[in-house]
């Protein structure tokens, strides 16, 4: 993979604004400095790049249900500041043109802090300074495993670490997913990394025996790992195994959700689970909530019948997403802290889109279309098409699963959510004729209000990027990013292309790093 000049705009600058880089200059730049020919560029030519104006005023803080202080050990929750300036520019660029046809690049995972935008990229961790243009060897740390990432978490600590899992035998076919690495962030730093047991996949036929898919993700001084076989937990500062556990048959642990608590899915079967069984009969599913310090089950849930398939949205407040008779989510169920049953918001009717991510890693509580805050849960509608696109995003009460709030789109417009900053919801709005700019918004169920946090647009070549099930979409420290989880070379005759992997968006008025 190399990188280079961006792909071409929706609409091509004038000849005598045309930037590109000279063939082997070792050029590296600030993206604001790249901004001053592209912006002249592309106002010449109708725009493409920054979009309203902002009033000049200082950032304020949204207070409004701010988390309390974090600190190293807790799994990071942070409350994004309103931009002073509602002018969105382009904040970091991550591009390849030496893509060969027919090749497929994995890339599991994207994190961002303050100043780094990782992203795992076949065996290889990757991190990338917020505000550059990258070229090769460019980066600002790069850490190989022994095999290609198989598990990984979205989750990252106070101090900016994370967890991923790797094969421990490059690309052979016979490797398992048997170890995990926790990272920082900040400098690619290895801190630590174990090795955890593996067992033989309990819905496979004998004559097709694989492993059981192993699941990743944190909880307070926690890194925790479900392997089919049990659950092990690790502390962060060492690595130090705290405690673990083993199946009781006929169930297993197989996935695990982090972030303010730690809960553990286990999948469970009636009949023989050596036997395929297409009909999801004889299959059933339970939670157990755990102290993430001791691995002690603090409450379990049995979920009904017929259940299909269960993530976790939350948990705390605990929110789980099934779904019932069909592969799509058909209910959300929200549990007090007892683990009983206090609401179920029924999908059934079509009306609105809840989704989880299906990846071939096993991350149970990555649920992009779905927001849940303290005592409202946050989902969009289904894309209405009368007349002009347009949907809304719908609050649900979690004690009563009563609707709360309403926020529309607007004509000519999607709304997205994205995740909670404090008492506040972020989200994507993506303009459908892709003239009008999109918008980091943030809905207030406080106020009624849609605060715009800036405005912006998309090159062409990169507005399939803001597609939430296909790709990684992290904001942070007052910036959005879109990320691929895999990238396919140039198909048929095409020899060559340009393709955008990550894109960062910030506003103009954002503190540069």
């Amino acid at each position: 993979m190399s990188f280079g000049p961006p792909p071409s705009m929706s609409q091509p600058p004038p000849a005598a604004e045309t930037h590109e880089r000279k063939p082997g200059r070792k050029v590296r730049k600030a993206l604001t400095a790249l901004l001053a020919v592209v912006l002249v560029a592309g106002l010449g030519a109708g725009g493409w790049l920054l979009w309203g104006g902002g009033d000049g005023k200082s950032a304020s803080q949204d207070g409004k249900g701010a988390t309390e202080a974090q600190g190293p050990l807790d799994v990071r929750e942070t409350v994004e500041r309103q931009p002073a300036s509602t002018v969105g520019e382009m904040a970091f660029r991550f591009s390849v043109d030496d893509m060969n046809p027919g090749e497929r690049v994995e890339m599991p995972g994207m994190w961002a802090t303050d100043r780094i935008l990782a992203k795992g990229i076949n065996k290889t961790l990757v991190g990338m300074r917020v505000g550059t243009d990258i070229e090769p060897g460019e980066e600002e740390w790069k850490l190989g495993l022994d095999g290609p990432i198989c598990g990984y978490t979205r989750h990252v600590t106070g101090d900016n670490r994370t967890a991923v899992l790797f094969r421990a035998n490059d690309w052979a076919e016979d490797a398992y997913c048997n170890q995990v690495a926790f990272v920082d962030l900040d400098d690619g730093r290895m801190v630590w990394e174990a090795r955890f047991p593996t067992s033989p996949s309990g819905l496979q036929s004998a004559l097709d025996a694989g492993q059981d898919r192993p699941s990743v993700t944190l909880a307070h001084d926690t890194v925790a790992v479900t392997w089919g076989g049990g659950t092990t937990a690790y502390g962060m500062a060492k690595g130090e195994r705290r405690w673990s556990t083993t199946a009781t048959d006929p169930c297993q642990d197989m996935g695990a959700a982090g972030g303010r608590a730690l809960i553990v899915r286990q999948k469970c079967w009636s009949g023989d689970k050596s036997v395929p069984d297409t009909s999801y009969q004889h299959i059933g599913y339970k939670v157990r909530k755990v102290d993430p310090a001791t691995g002690r089950t603090l409450w379990t849930y049995s979920a009904a019948e017929g259940i299909r398939d269960l993530k976790v949205a939350s948990t705390e407040p605990a929110v789980l997403a099934v779904a019932g008779g069909d592969i799509e989510i058909t209910d959300l169920l929200s549990l007090d802290d007892q683990g009983r049953d206090r609401a179920t918001i029924s999908l059934r009717n079509g009306a609105y889109v809840a989704d989880c991510s299906y990846t071939d890693y096993l991350v149970i509580d990555d649920c992009p279309t779905i927001a849940v805050g303290a005592d409202q849960i946050f989902i969009r509608s289904k894309d209405q098409l009368e007349k002009q696109v347009s949907n809304w995003i719908i609050g649900f009460d979690l004690e009563t699963g009563d609707t709360t709030k309403k926020f529309d789109s607007g004509p000519g417009s999607l709304l997205q959510p994205v995740r909670m900053s404090g008492g506040r919801l972020l989200a994507l709005r993506l303009s459908e004729d892709h003239i009008a700019p999109n918008a980091l918004v943030a809905l207030d169920p406080g106020t009624d209000e849609q605060i715009p946090y800036f405005y912006f647009g998309l090159p062409a070549e990169a507005e399939t990027m803001t597609l939430m099930n296909e790709n990684d979409i992290v904001v942070q420290n007052g910036r959005i990013f879109f990320g691929r989880k895999s990238a396919d070379g140039p198909s048929g005759e095409q020899k060559k292309q340009w393709l955008y992997l990550v894109l960062g968006i910030g506003s103009s008025a954002a503190e540069k790093p």
